[in-house]
């Protein structure tokens, strides 16, 4: 009974997941819909693919969901999303901000314009959505929005500067909203993934094999998860039900905080 009570208090809701047309996002979407919500994916793509994955989790799992193209290093586009779901679904109910890229340099050699795109891309539009979503999610009473950051919001690594930084910047403006809707139905959390086996990271594997002369277990095990104590990824289907469980009502105390999903890597 417990994990029904879960899954009906997203029943019906609707979410807005961004950069969802793969990876991460694409499963918090999928957990999302078999929960019973009703979907708007995102990316900045606008492809017949972009329609059909739509299309196919609606199918998959009886409910709708829709497919929103917007540049979210564009603040109008990011907030343009937000209203385009709430007109096309009917609600914004769940905010899932998702949407990142990663570039990797010494600072002194780092690109501004790279810099420029992480910051807009990871941290500021999570503020555009953030902003354009809450008058809704007051309209109709409740609300819920997860953060997805990183460990490297906690933690840094070197060569990461704009990622870290926006990291960072996303568990503070996680706080600060929490705190503006304390006393609101609203709540809002930031997940903080360590190392996620993602379509892109899988296609990584063989690379590092090749590169460092080992099998895939020792690669992963040795090289790619060097800093992640449990020696497993996280699974986008893991990502999908803890943000599940942030929208459901057992979390409506939680809010303001970060939920690591990294292996112990933040334990360190």
């Amino acid at each position: 009974m417990h994990g029904a009570k879960s899954d009906m208090s997203i029943k019906g809701k609707t979410a807005v997941v961004t950069g969802s047309n793969s990876g991460i996002g694409l499963g918090i979407a999928e957990v999302l819909a078999a929960r019973g919500a009703k979907v708007a994916i995102n990316s900045f793509s606008d492809t017949e693919e972009d329609h059909a994955l739509a299309a196919r989790i609606a199918k998959a799992h009886g409910t709708e969901v829709i497919y929103i193209q917007a540049d979210m290093s564009k603040g109008d586009q990011c907030r343009a999303l937000v209203e385009t779901a709430a007109d096309k679904l009917g609600s914004v109910d769940i905010l899932v901000n998702n949407a990142g890229i990663q570039f990797v340099s010494a600072i002194d050699e780092f690109p501004a314009e790279k810099w420029d795109a992480i910051i807009a891309i990871n941290m500021s539009s999570t503020f555009h959505t953030t902003a354009a979503a809450l008058p809704i999610m007051r309209r109709n009473g409740w609300g819920r929005v997860v953060n997805i950051a990183s460990a490297h919001g906690l933690t840094a690594s070197p060569f990461k500067g704009a990622y870290v930084a926006a990291k960072h910047g996303v568990v503070g403006f996680t706080k600060v909203t929490a705190l503006e809707t304390a006393r609101e139905p609203i709540t809002c959390n930031a997940i903080c993934p360590g190392y996620v086996l993602t379509p892109l990271v899988e296609a990584q594997i063989p690379d590092t094999m090749k590169k460092y002369d080992m099998d895939r277990d020792t690669v992963i095990r040795e090289v790619m998860l060097e800093r992640q104590p449990s020696k497993e990824f996280a699974t986008t289907e893991q990502l999908g039900g803890c943000v599940a469980f942030l929208c459901s009502d057992d979390a409506a105390q939680i809010t303001g905080t970060t939920l690591s999903v990294d292996g112990g890597w933040t334990a360190l």
